[in-house]
């Protein structure tokens, strides 16, 4: 079974940075997309930012010029930089992968980390 285990978050104040990782593991052959996405308190999960195992990435409108999304595909993991912070990005942030396992096609997202920003 896939895992993905999400690391960094916490409070920060507007303007400030903070990065976020998630690692997958578990049988993994390769993966294909991975993603981060946000889901604030009474909204619904929207996704934030996305990559391919190729490296082509795509971004919600609201975080273009202040997010960046990056992998690493030897340790299957994912990242994302996250600069100009605003009270609106306050949310929990769930990471997603897609992919092949030994086993078949998998897709999992970790257990979510949570991203305040106020002063």
């Amino acid at each position: 079974q896939v895992q993905l285990v999400e690391s960094g978050g916490g409070l920060v104040q507007p303007g400030g940075s903070l990065s976020l990782s998630c690692a997958a593991s578990g049988g993994i052959f390769s993966i294909n997309a991975m993603g981060w996405y946000r889901q604030a308190p009474g909204k619904q999960r929207d996704v934030v930012a996305t990559i391919t195992r190729g490296g082509r990435t795509n971004y919600a409108d609201s975080v273009k010029g202040r997010f960046t999304i990056s992998r690493d595909n030897a340790k299957n993991t994912v990242y994302l930089q996250m600069n100009s912070l605003k009270p609106e990005d306050t949310a929990v942030y769930y990471c997603n992968a897609e992919g092949g396992t030994y086993y078949g096609p998998f897709g999992s997202w970790g257990q979510g980390t949570q991203v305040t920003v106020s002063s």
